[in-house]
Order: structure tokens, then sequence, then C-alpha cells
């Protein structure tokens, strides 16, 4: 990886020195992945970890009923299976790349080492856990409280937060997620969706394409993410 211009907020690499970084891709075996294959099964006792360092991936699991429960999409810079090496315990979720990803494969025993080893990359480990239990937390109260088209708004706002590039039009987000997976992380239909983003496109507040949205005014849609559904604002 030449650098890490595209790595989000909340990743590890994120957190990490230029030697740190160096030293834990280092140790790992570069793998490629095609869109739509299986990077990690759920239930899978296997304990590799992964850094992804290029592409996107999504994070889901199957609940009783057959649904398909998003728990997140992950992005340049993040880690993969990290749980499952330290804890020894199964898989608790399935991973598939969404575009061709590249990433930096540990096996379970390498990767607690490098943690003995390298108490800063230890330390970036901890920050990307609490980092997904803050999301985890946060899109529990926002799916109880705002209705769809703020939800909508919640998760552009985190996406133009982690994984954004700003541009003169505004921030500029690249990546090959759906209507379904944003969906998926709201508990919503791919219509109700769509009709969310339509009434933010109407607005003027963004821009959608094929692989892509621009936000083109991303303290409106700030402002829209953290209004109440009386029309109050949060202080």
């Amino acid at each position: 990886m030449s650098g890490h211009d595209d790595t989000g907020e909340g990743a590890l690499l994120a957190y990490l020195a230029d030697a740190d970084r160096e030293y834990l891709l280092g140790r790992g075996t570069r793998r490629r992945f095609r869109a739509n294959d299986v990077v990690l099964m759920e239930g899978d006792p296997s304990d590799h970890v992964h850094v992804l360092v290029s592409g996107w991936v999504r994070v889901s699991t199957i609940v009783e009923d057959g649904r398909e429960v998003l728990f997140g999409l992950r992005g340049p810079g993040e880690v993969l299976g990290d749980l499952a090496a330290v804890t020894g315990r199964p898989r608790s979720a399935s991973v598939r790349a969404i575009e061709p990803c590249t990433v930096f494969q540990l096996t379970g025993a390498e990767f607690v080492d490098v943690l003995h080893t390298r108490p800063e990359i230890a330390i970036a480990t901890i920050k990307t856990v609490a980092a997904r239990l803050r999301n985890a937390e946060s899109a529990r109260v926002d799916s109880a409280a705002f209705d769809v088209s703020r939800r909508v708004a919640v998760v552009l706002v985190r996406l133009a937060e982690e994984h954004g590039r700003r541009v003169p039009e505004g921030v500029l987000i690249e990546a090959a997620f759906s209507q379904e997976d944003i969906g998926a992380q709201i508990g919503a239909a791919r219509r109700t969706v769509a009709r969310a983003l339509r009434v933010l496109r109407e607005r003027g507040i963004v821009e959608t394409g094929r692989r892509r949205i621009l936000i083109r005014e991303p303290r409106v849609l700030r402002a829209f993410a953290r209004s109440e559904p009386n029309g109050t604002h949060r202080p």
C-alpha cells in the first residue's frame, strides 16, 4: 500500500504511525478478493485476520427468520476478524466483498504476537473496537428516534466523516454500497430509502450517481441528521 489517504476515521491503520503500519502489513500475506467473494464466514472456527487496504466490504449476520442484518460497511485501513483471533471464538458475522478488495492476511497467532510485540498496535486495536461499539450504540438509538429520512441522513453523515473526500462541490463518497445496504443499516426497505434520497436530492443537499454520492451541503445534512422528529434540535 503506497499511501493511506483513503483510510477512514476509526480504522486501525488511521491510528498507527508509519513504522507500525509497515510492521503490521509486513507480517501479513497479500490476498485479493473479487466482488461478492466471501472474505469471512459466520460460525467459521478459523482465526486469521485481514487488514483491508483497498476496496469495501459488508459485515452482516442472518437472524432466525432468515433476514440479513447489516452491521456495517468497512473500508480501507480497517481490520477484519480481530475479535475471533483474540478470543478464540468462532466468527460472529460474515464479511463479503462488495467490490474488488486487497487485504493483508495474518494468522491469529501472528496477529496476537504483533499485539504483544507492538503495544501501539494493541492500543490502536482497542480504539477500533471502541469505535465500533459507539457506532453500534448510536445506530440503535437513531433507529428508535429518527424517521427514515433522518436515519438515512445519519448514515450519509457517518460515511462522509469516515470515508468522504473533500472536493470543490462538497464531500464525495465513492464506494460500491447500495440503497439496500443503507436500508439494512437502518431497518428500512430499499424503496423507502430511495424516497428519502429523493427528498435530499430535491432540496439540493445531495447528488447521487453510480457508486458515488456527492454531499453538496454538508452542514445542512448534519443539521438535518441532528434534528428531532418535532423539528427541534439537540443542543
